[in-house]
């Protein structure tokens, strides 16, 4: 079952044309990973499935995407309970300056949960979730910034599934960590597919192919190709794909 759909899919920042026609579908429970060049429209494309991109001034989309079968561009749209559907992790991580605790519980106290209990129950299963519950365990009045980048990055995936999404959106969120970290973040991924439909932006080609269901490659806005990620890697059927894939790119 596709769990999002997009259809002949615009996108501007002001007069400049970021994204050209894109079209895809993403099912269920499945990783998509987006490669391609920097500025290429990768993290545009990714926050338009969040509508992130509509805090900033004067963009505008044409098309359709479809979440669940519902166009989450259309009027009336509640985007506040899209983006509680849809969970983002950037590529750095971005805790807040509170208690690990308090960071992965954000999300419930903004949506005006009450209950001590369910809180804490909740906690709990997001940081077993993000396979941080052991590291962290006995130390949850500490500040965030205590941990790690990578264990920071790991809590911050706990914080976005505390409010129990569908869709994770990934936005390169090993970029900024070391190798250790990295594959935890890439086992991490392989867990969480089994609950979630994942989205992830990554400039790591070898990153794409050891996680990804599908591989989309992007090129000046366009979507170039997007097939099993197994194709893409081993046979794509375009030039710009292979030349991009193998390095020989620019």
């Amino acid at each position: 079952m596709n769990k999002i759909e997009v259809k002949n899919v615009d996108f501007y920042y002001g007069n400049f044309q970021a994204l050209k026609n894109i079209s895809l579908e993403i099912e269920e429970n499945k990783v998509v990973a987006f490669i391609g060049p920097s500025g290429c429209g990768k993290s545009t494309f990714i926050r338009i499935f969040n509508r992130m991109n509509d805090l900033i001034p004067e963009t505008h989309l044409t098309g359709t995407v479809n979440i669940d079968g519902i166009d989450i561009y259309q009027k009336g749209t509640n985007v506040d309970a899209l983006r509680k559907k849809v969970g983002m992790v950037f590529q750095r991580p971005n805790p807040f300056p509170k208690s690990i605790f308090d960071n992965v519980a954000y999300g419930l106290y903004v949506n005006g949960i009450k209950d001590k209990k369910y809180i804490k129950q909740k906690v709990e299963e997001s940081l077993q979730g993000a396979a941080l519950w052991d590291e962290v365990k006995d130390e949850l009045k500490k500040s965030a910034f205590a941990l790690s980048g990578g264990q920071q990055q790991r809590l911050c995936i706990a914080r976005a599934l505390a409010i129990s999404p569908s869709i994770l959106l990934m936005d390169e969120p090993a970029s900024a960590l070391d190798p250790i970290s990295t594959a935890k973040i890439e086992e991490l991924i392989w867990e969480l597919k089994k609950t979630y439909t994942i989205v992830i932006v990554t400039h790591n080609m070898q990153q794409a192919a050891r996680i990804s269901d599908k591989t989309a490659y992007f090129y000046l806005g366009e979507m170039i190709e997007y097939d099993d990620t197994k194709i893409i890697f081993t046979n794509p059927k375009k030039e710009s794909t292979q030349n991009y894939i193998t390095g020989r790119f620019g």
